[in-house]
């Protein structure tokens, strides 16, 4: 049995019941949370308190806290951490008073995000309130940025978590970086923009 369907075989013992399972789980995917933690924490105010390892472990709380959620994949599993890391950023920024848009940093496009320096820290709060206002436009698109960027998920990983074709991930990847790349340039989070094409 390979790791992935290792993991697969402990979720869905987790969405069973099997309490034990997401402690069996965690040695198996912690390398793989941990690098996703660094990704995000890179995006970050070279001032940030929170380090990787506390944020894959607050992570994993709030996975473990979630009531039975049926994991149907490791790729879902992912998403779904991806979402909870999003989460506690976003929390640990309002709880901070994060500098307002723009601040100090400057802007990097969301392809280039992975890569960004301390000096190019995206955003988390406009970054956050931009994916809210897409999600009310074009849910899919939105999950598709957040298994992409916040989880590191591949295109394949993302069209199974998401249970859609690698072609509309690609064709949503695309649509949901120029639009939220466009809202993030001229500030326009909150107010009215077209929509993302379908």
């Amino acid at each position: 049995m390979d790791l992935a369907e290792d993991v697969t075989e402990l979720l869905h013992a987790a969405s069973a019941g099997d309490d034990d399972a997401m402690d069996r789980l965690m040695p198996i995917v912690y390398d793989r949370l941990r690098a996703i933690a660094h990704g995000r924490m890179q995006g970050e105010r070279r001032d940030h308190t929170m380090s990787t390892t506390a944020l894959v472990h607050e992570a994993y709380l709030k996975l473990v806290d979630l009531d039975r959620i049926q994991y149907r994949d490791r790729a879902h599993f992912f998403a779904i951490a991806a979402q909870a890391m999003r989460y506690i950023l976003v929390d640990y920024a309002e709880r901070r008073n994060a500098q307002k848009r723009g601040g100090d940093r400057s802007r990097v496009p969301i392809e280039y995000a992975p890569l960004m320096t301390d000096h190019q820290a995206l955003d988390i709060l406009a970054l956050d309130h931009a994916l809210d206002r897409l999600g009310e436009l074009s849910d899919r698109q939105h999950r598709v940025v957040e298994c992409r960027f916040f989880a590191g998920l591949s295109i394949a990983e993302t069209a199974t978590a998401l249970d859609v074709s690698p072609a509309t991930v690609k064709r949503d990847w695309n649509l949901a970086r120029a639009w939220l790349n466009r809202e993030l340039a001229d500030g326009t989070v909150e107010s009215a923009g077209d929509p993302p094409a379908r």
